[in-house]
């Protein structure tokens, strides 16, 4: 039999557990409102950036080209602040043999074409001629061992591979400009840790094709930030809804 006491008593632990879920609840809404704003907000600064990003940029590849960097500036060197940066190098090629890297362009599948470049200035760097196509990388013709200027974008290396599938040294079949890699296998010192993608301009010769460095940068931030804002305000506008309904 059940006393006026205990039923009083079971009423308070129920209504303290209502109010407790409740409240578990609604802090669960509130904190992922403010997360989707977070979210929304930091989406915001992440497109301020790639925005500066992006004019700085343009403004490196379109600037009048300086000495490539020497090894004094080589432990300084950053993908931010050095990518893309036009530059120029006086000197001649080694006659090591060239890597080819493959790779996608808008001429279609082929191949980079990476060779030793000794500078006036004693160190090496490889320079990326161009593309070409798998008949004509068979033929390519040597290099000439005079003294040229080389212009063309200044590129940072890229380590280890492609998209599932990894340098191979030993068969000298590369998926990535890997420039520690390359040097490496050609038994090569003193070499800059970054490549130049050459300028159409740098060479005469038909091919390689220069000058097909793509310099675009994925932009989203903007349709994530609505995204997210979005979700905000549907998680709001559900709020509203359900207080209205619980008032009425």
């Amino acid at each position: 039999m059940t006393t006026a006491a205990g039923t009083s008593d079971d009423g308070r632990a129920n209504g303290r557990s209502g109010r407790i879920k409740q409240f578990a609840f609604w802090a669960l809404v509130a904190a992922g409102f403010c997360l989707f704003i977070a979210l929304g907000v930091w989406q915001l600064h992440r497109l301020a950036w790639k925005l500066d990003l992006i004019q700085t940029v343009n403004e490196r590849v379109h600037a009048e080209a300086v000495d490539a960097p020497g090894p004094s500036a080589w432990p300084e060197l950053r993908a931010a602040g050095d990518a893309y940066r036009h530059v120029r190098v006086t000197g001649q090629f080694t006659g090591a043999p060239p890597a080819f890297a493959q790779a996608v362009t808008r001429l279609g599948p082929g191949f980079w074409v990476l060779e030793p470049f000794r500078t006036d200035r004693g160190f090496i760097v490889l320079v990326n001629r161009g593309f070409v196509t798998g008949e004509e990388a068979k033929g390519l013709p040597k290099t000439s061992r005079a003294e040229v200027t080389m212009t063309g974008l200044l590129r940072i290396t890229e380590h280890g591979g492609g998209f599932l599938r990894r340098n191979d040294p030993g068969a000298d079949r590369w998926y990535s400009r890997d420039v520690a890699a390359i040097a490496a296998a050609r038994g090569l010192d003193d070499v800059a840790p970054y490549f130049i993608d050459a300028d159409a301009s740098s060479e005469r010769a038909d091919v390689p094709v220069g000058g097909l460095t793509v310099v675009t940068f994925r932009n989203h931030h903007l349709i994530y930030a609505l995204t997210w804002f979005g979700l905000a305000g549907m998680l709001a506008g559900w709020t509203i809804f359900l207080l209205r309904q619980r008032l009425k």
